[in-house]
C-alpha cells in the first residue's frame, strides 16, 4: 500500500468513526428525550413523580392492543437509552474491523454492516422488551406493581427481586456474559462473520450476550418505578461502570452483595 492510500484509508476510518459515534449519540439522546417527555404516555416523568411524591394515585389504563404496542415501544427505547452508551466501544470496534475487511476485500459496502450489527445488538433487546413488557401486564393485574411510575406496592416481592438479582449478580451464567461484553476484540475474532447478514447474526449474537449479562438487573425497574427516571439512570451508570471499568467485575459482585442485602432488609423493616 503506498502512503497515499494508506492516509486515505485513515481518513476514511476517522470520518466512519465520528459518523457512528454521531448516530449512536443521537440514538441515546433521542432515547432519553422520549422517556423524559413520558414514553408516550402524554405525561412527563416529572409530571408523575410530583404525582406520586403528592400521594396522588392514577388509575391505570386499560391493556387495548394500542396500550399494549405502546408499553412495548417504551420498554424497547427505554433498553436502547439504557444500553446503546455500553454497546458503543463493541459497535465502534466492528466499525473499524468491518471498514478493514472491505478495504482488503475491495467491498464498498460503506456503514451498512456496521448498522445492520447495532440494528442485531437492539433486535435481542426488543425481544426482552417484549418479555418485560408481558410481564409488566401480570404484575399489574396481580396487583404487584401500580402507582404513576409502576412501582412495586409489595415488600416481599421487591425482596424477591432484588435478592434473585444479587444472586445472579454473584452466578457463573452472568460472569461469563459479562466476559463476552468486556471483550469486543475476542468476540469479534471469534464470531466473526462477513456481509451485512453477517453482521446482523453478530449484532444478534452479542445482545444476546447483553441481554444475558443484564436482564435481571433491569428488572429492578420494577422495585424502583419502570418510569422512575433517576432509578434508570442509577441502573444504566451501574451497566456502564460493569463493563468497561478495569475492576468491573469486582463492581458487579459487589452489586450482588448490597442487594441480597437490601432484599433482606426489606424484608424484615
Amino acid at each position: 500500500m503506498s502512503i497515499g492510500e494508506g492516509s486515505l484509508t485513515e481518513r476514511v476510518l476517522r470520518r466512519d468513526r465520528r459518523i457512528v459515534i454521531a448516530g449512536l449519540a443521537a440514538m441515546t439522546l433521542l432515547s432519553w428525550l422520549y422517556i423524559l417527555a413520558g414514553a408516550g404516555s402524554g405525561v412527563s416523568v416529572w409530571h408523575m413523580a410530583a404525582t406520586s411524591m403528592a400521594g396522588m394515585a392514577m388509575p391505570p389504563p386499560a391493556w387495548t392492543s394500542g396500550y399494549w404496542l405502546l408499553m412495548l415501544v417504551m420498554w424497547w427505547i427505554m433498553m436502547i437509552a439504557m444500553m446503546t452508551p455500553s454497546a458503543a466501544p463493541m459497535i465502534l470496534l466492528y466499525a473499524r474491523a468491518t471498514r478493514h475487511a472491505q478495504n482488503r476485500e475491495r467491498l464498498r459496502q460503506g456503514a451498512l454492516p456496521t448498522a445492520a450489527f447495532a440494528a442485531g445488538y437492539l433486535l435481542a433487546w426488543l425481544g426482552f422488551s417484549v418479555i418485560a413488557t408481558a410481564l409488566m401486564w401480570a404484575l399489574e393485574r396481580a396487583g404487584l406493581a401500580s402507582g404513576a411510575g409502576l412501582a412495586s406496592s409489595s415488600r416481599q416481592f421487591s425482596a424477591a427481586v432484588l435478592m434473585f438479582a444479587g444472586l445472579y449478580q454473584l452466578s457463573a451464567l452472568k460472569r461469563r456474559c459479562l466476559q463476552h461484553c468486556r471483550s469486543p476484540a475476542d468476540f469479534i475474532a471469534r464470531h466473526w462473520k462477513p456481509g451485512v447478514a453477517g453482521a446482523l447474526r453478530m449484532g444478534l449474537e452479542h445482545g444476546a450476550f447483553c441481554v444475558g449479562c443484564c436482564w435481571v438487573l433491569m428488572t429492578l425497574l420494577f422495585v424502583g418505578g419502570v418510569m422512575n427516571v433517576l432509578w434508570i439512570a442509577a441502573l444504566t451508570l451501574c451497566v456502564i461502570l460493569e463493563k468497561i471499568l478495569a475492576r468491573g467485575p469486582w463492581l458487579g459482585r459487589t452489586c450482588g452483595a448490597c442487594l441480597l442485602a437490601w432484599g433482606a432488609l426489606t424484608l424484615v423493616v
